[in-house]
């Protein structure tokens, strides 16, 4: 029998960009409100959600806050009046130097989960706006599950989900802001990364345009089997999926991680596989 600490029901929230934080903030919770009304624990945004993404070097640097600034505060309450979790990217202030591209995990009790700055940064759009992220992904526990934290071209990576799955996560979340051209991602790496790695991914991506650039939308939820569990169209929307746990240990799993040949993997770091 399915306890609650079993499963963990998913809304992935696929839209168009607002024209201000102000809007942004309206939309989420309108939507979480939503969410919530159709059981969902846990509400993921996509990528850059409370800014916009393709907004200029200038504008996301004006935007940027502390992870503890406005903005943090109002997605808490937010979270703890609807009571659930949020999942959403915003500009992290760094100094001097251009902000961050974050994403932060808002409980239901208004206080902080977690926070990962993105480590990845993909084509003139990001390089031009950002600072990559200094600290590899990590793990956080929540209502007992192992949850990890990654932002779009990351999971294109093998590595960055291998290291979530040598700390035992028993699942992504991926806010994106993935474009058009580049379907194979949502079609066949998510689902290969969810198998190799026997997790859930949560691949929640925008829908839209913002100058330059249109959004592919295709949101998705992959079992660790690599089973697409739902995918969205190319239009706006809520997306809803259940996770159950992991089957990593059972017979018939396939899992690669206790076979890894660690001993042979050096070039990994080198840069060069050797000869």
């Amino acid at each position: 029998m399915e306890t609650r600490a079993d499963t963990l029901t998913l809304a992935l929230w696929q839209c168009a960009y607002a024209a201000d934080t102000s809007d942004a903030l309206l939309r989420l919770d309108s939507t979480a409100a939503q969410a919530r009304t159709h059981g969902a624990d846990l509400l993921i945004c996509p990528e850059m959600s409370l800014t916009g993404y393709a907004v200029g070097a200038e504008r996301v640097a004006n935007l940027a806050e502390s992870p503890d600034g406005p903005l943090a505060r109002a997605v808490g309450q937010i979270a703890q009046r609807h009571g659930l979790a949020i999942v959403y990217g915003y500009a992290e202030r760094n100094g001097t130097l251009p902000p961050f591209n974050a994403v932060q995990v808002m409980g239901p009790d208004a206080r902080p989960l977690a926070h990962y700055r993105k480590t990845h940064l993909f084509g003139d759009t990001d390089r031009a706006q950002f600072t990559q992220g200094d600290r590899p992904p990590a793990v956080f526990t929540w209502r007992s599950w192992r949850l990890g934290l990654l932002i779009c071209y990351d999971v294109e990576f093998p590595e960055t989900m291998r290291l979530l799955a040598l700390q035992g996560a028993d699942a992504a979340l991926v806010p994106t802001a993935n474009m058009l051209a580049f379907d194979e991602v949502p079609q066949l790496l998510v689902p290969a990364r969810a198998c190799e790695n026997q997790m859930h991914v949560a691949y929640a991506n925008a829908c839209g345009e913002e100058p330059g650039l249109v959004y592919g939308g295709l949101s998705t939820l992959v079992s660790p089997r690599g089973q697409v569990l739902v995918q969205a169209g190319r239009d706006a929307g809520l997306l809803y999926g259940k996770l159950r746990r992991p089957v990593r240990d059972e017979p018939g799993a396939a899992s690669q991680l206790q076979h890894r040949r660690v001993d042979l993997y050096g070039g990994l770091l080198s840069g060069s596989a050797g000869d």
